[in-house]
């Protein structure tokens, strides 16, 4: 193996439900972005346990401050100030930590998790993703377009993002029982060249079973760019409705940190450089991951670019 090949890009854990974990605030359709409102050295003390577990790349908790979402429910109003409190909690957390990770921008379903069937056009679809990309443009290293259910959504958020001239990278969600295909039923492998060619630096499958993602990374071998993958802990995330919240999922019971770890190294046994966790994947996992790496002799960085350090 190259040295290059022992490089791994770890990425962090799901916010959403580390936050469910630590706050006793119940949890509504904007519970993510609300914290940020009512208890933001929450958000800033996960994205700390996760860098201290060993992410090298961290992303902003933006997820469901999108205009879609906050008209439906919440306020449009409070666009800009979640997400300058994401940002800021973000950069807060790693000038705290000392190391030299680098912070995603979220560019996330603008109306539902899942649910192919809601995105809106496409002219919409630029719009909003070019507002997002707008406001977060100056405090992000790169973009991550995650949880795409659909190519035209993930090709409306990629080409938002690179006419910003920030690297992007695309995350899509697969079929937890057929990983070749978006939830869309739209082959992976068709959606994932469609975003390379339109200027993604790098493909990933998140939010989707564990299982399903080590079918899909075989789906991505022969992109010609960085793959990986991000999992998440929930028997059957499809389940969730449109407005739902992630109390009505059930988590597995079969993934502790040690079993997680178990199937990101298997997706990196197929080629995969970029590895992290989504839902239910906690700082505790991670740690098993790093450690169980960098035991491999694997060296983890937050770009695979050779100027790395």
């Amino acid at each position: 193996m190259s040295s290059e090949k022992h490089r791994i890009v770890l990425l962090d854990g799901g916010m959403g439900q580390e936050l469910r974990r630590r706050s006793d605030r119940p949890a509504t359709p904007l519970w993510s972005a609300q914290v940020m409102l009512d208890e933001p050295q929450l958000v800033t003390a996960v994205h700390r346990d996760f860098i201290d577990a060993g992410a090298r790349i961290i992303t902003t908790n933006n997820y469901s401050a999108t205009p879609q979402r906050l008209a439906r429910d919440g306020d449009p109003a409070m666009f800009a100030p979640l997400q300058a409190a994401a940002l800021n909690a973000a950069r807060q957390a790693r000038e705290e930590s000392g190391q030299a990770v680098r912070i995603a921008g979220c560019l996330p379903p603008l109306v539902a998790s899942y649910h192919h069937e809601v995105v809106p056009d496409d002219a919409t679809c630029l719009r909003d993703y070019r507002r997002l990309v707008q406001v977060q443009a100056d405090g992000v290293d790169l973009f991550i377009c995650e949880t795409m259910t659909l190519a035209r959504e993930a090709l409306a958020a990629t080409r938002a993002a690179v006419e910003h001239g920030i690297p992007v990278w695309v995350a899509f969600t697969v079929d937890d029982s057929d990983g070749t295909r978006l939830r869309s039923g739209e082959p992976l492998a068709e959606a994932a060249r469609s975003v390379v060619a339109a200027g993604a630096e790098a493909v990933l499958v998140n939010c989707s079973v564990p299982e399903a993602v080590t079918t899909a990374t075989e789906a991505l071998a022969d992109l010609g760019v960085p793959f990986g993958g991000y999992a998440n802990g929930f028997t059957a995330a499809a389940d969730l409705a449109p407005g739902g919240t992630v109390e009505a999922l059930e988590t597995r019971q079969d993934l502790d940190p040690e079993g997680y770890a178990e199937h990101a190294c298997r997706w990196i046994e197929q080629g995969a450089t970029i590895v992290g966790g989504c839902c239910e994947v906690s700082p505790a996992h991670i740690a098993a991951l790093a450690e169980r790496l960098t035991a491999g002799g694997y060296r983890l960085v937050s770009s695979l670019e050779p100027a790395d350090a």
